[in-house]
């Protein structure tokens, strides 16, 4: 007897995740963590800095990363603390500036998810995530 609830436990559990791994199968080519970005929304480390005075930094990673060290100037807008944030992020931007936004990483996600509230909810154009995120800042200014 217990062995058949053994066996009937793992073919409830086989069940449940089969609509699971059919999900993850048909969704592999759109996993979040690696949104697609239009390159024409992506920017370089040579290109932003090309940009210029008319460029806002904004640094996606969490408070203790920016603390320790940042894009001069960069203003730091991460979602952890979006509302409390975005205020000193809207004082500083101006009709015409850039928006540049980074966090750790290629692989980080962190710059995707906030330069896509800035385009949807606060409705800014001429947002821009850093190719390459920090690592790259690192390597093209030491």
């Amino acid at each position: 007897m217990k062995s058949s609830l053994v066996g009937q436990a793992v073919i409830l559990a086989a069940l449940a995740l089969l609509p699971a791994a059919g999900e993850a199968i048909y969704f592999r080519d759109k996993i979040s963590w690696r949104s697609a970005i239009a390159p024409s929304e992506m920017v370089t480390v040579e290109q932003a800095r090309g940009w210029g005075d008319t460029t806002i930094w904004i640094d996606a990673r969490p408070e203790d990363e920016f603390a320790s060290d940042h894009v001069p100037g960069a203003i730091s807008l991460n979602e952890d603390r979006w509302n409390e944030l975005l205020p000193q992020f809207l004082a500083a931007w101006a009709p015409g500036k850039k928006i540049v936004v980074y966090c750790s990483s290629l692989s980080c996600n962190a710059s995707r998810e906030v330069a896509h509230r800035l385009r949807k909810e606060a409705q800014l154009s001429d947002v821009f995530v850093l190719e390459g995120g920090w690592e790259a800042w690192l390597k093209k200014n030491k």
